[in-house]
Formats: structure tokens, sequence, C-alpha cells
């Protein structure tokens, strides 16, 4: 079954190959690959909505069955924020370090115990004719550290200490990261679904 993955990031979609990679049955595409764009407004008002968004847009361009997911960082001093906004934080077209600077810059004079926060994800698939098929969510509890750290991953990950961690995301092995992340956690729950739907679909 060829399901697309509806995201341009290239380091979520190795991450993504890497955590389905002992599905049979499931021929992963990327956008890249199939020559499409999307340009989906999330403005959805949770990770849910704005990945349900993105998965329908995908199926909609491709005729493909599509997957997608919307994530975010949730600091709780914050109230919640930077959210569904986590990748506009620093403002449209924000790098990943300057949203990180200004998260920092946020939080900036607060002791470990009010910087706790939390990595979210929502991951939706869609059939071909868009209608929703599967949604699971994960978390990975946290707190942000004082100074970014680390060179691996991406988003957030060199700011973000994992609960029990004394290093920061962006500082743990591809292989760590995939067992603990918010990412993995929702991949987790998806898998017997996706196994069940793949063997529909054979």
């Amino acid at each position: 079954m060829r399901i697309l993955l509806a995201t341009g990031n290239p380091g979520k979609l190795r991450e993504y190959r890497r955590m389905l990679s002992g599905l049979e049955g499931l021929q992963l595409e990327s956008l890249q690959t199939l020559g499409c764009e999307l340009d989906v407004d999330e403005d959805g008002n949770s990770f849910y909505v704005n990945a349900l968004k993105k998965a329908r847009a995908a199926a909609k361009a491709s005729g493909l069955a599509a997957m997608a997911d919307d994530s975010g960082l949730e600091v709780d001093a914050l109230e919640g924020r930077p959210g569904v906004r986590s990748a506009r934080y620093a403002g449209e077209g924000a790098s990943d370090a300057q949203n990180n600077e200004k998260l920092l810059a946020a939080l900036a004079g607060l002791g470990p115990d009010e910087r706790t926060a939390r990595f979210r994800c929502a991951i939706v698939v869609v059939a071909a004719d868009g209608e929703e098929l599967l949604h699971t969510e994960g978390t990975c509890e946290g707190r942000i550290a004082e100074a970014a750290s680390g060179s691996g991953g991406f988003g957030y990950d060199p700011v973000f200490l994992p609960q029990g961690r004394r290093v920061t995301m962006a500082e743990l092995s591809p292989e760590q990261k995939n067992q603990i992340s918010h990412r993995a956690e929702a991949v987790a729950a998806l898998l017997e679904p996706l196994r069940h739907l793949l063997a529909q679909s054979s």
C-alpha cells in the first residue's frame, strides 16, 4: 500500500521511515519523490485538526492515501505556547535557531521547576478520498534547558531536556530519540491499526 507522508521536512521523513520500516506492505512516499507541493494554512486550534488538513490536502494532490502529523512544544510557563504555532513562534519563515532563541529569552530567569514542557504529536491517516482512517497522539514530557545544546534532531530538540535525562533531545542518538519521543509514542499507537489496514488492502 502506497501512503504519502505529507511533510517537506527531511528530518521528519527519515524518522518515519526508520520507525515504520518493520511494516510489511507499506510503501512510504515523499512529496519530493512525487513532485507534489502542499500549501496548507495550518490555522487549526489543535495539532489533530492541522494534521487532518495536511493529510487531506496531500491525498487530494496525489490521489494516494496520506499520512500527516502536526506536532509542537507546549511550555507550561507560557500557558501552552508556542503550541500549534511552534514552527512560526518567532514569525513566519523563522528558522529553528530563531524559534529557540525567542523561547529561551521568554523563559530567562526561571528556575528548572518553572521550565516544564512537553512535545505533543498528532498523526492522521486518510484514504485517497480524504476519509479519516486512523488518528493517534503521543507526548514527551520534559523541561526547557537554559541554553541550546546538541546538533541532532530538528526544531526545539536542542533546548528540550526529556524527563529523566541530563542531555537534550538533540544530544540523543536517533535510536534513543525514537524510543522516547512524542512522535515515537504516536507511531507506536499507530502500528497495530496500520498493520491491520495494510493487511486489508493487500
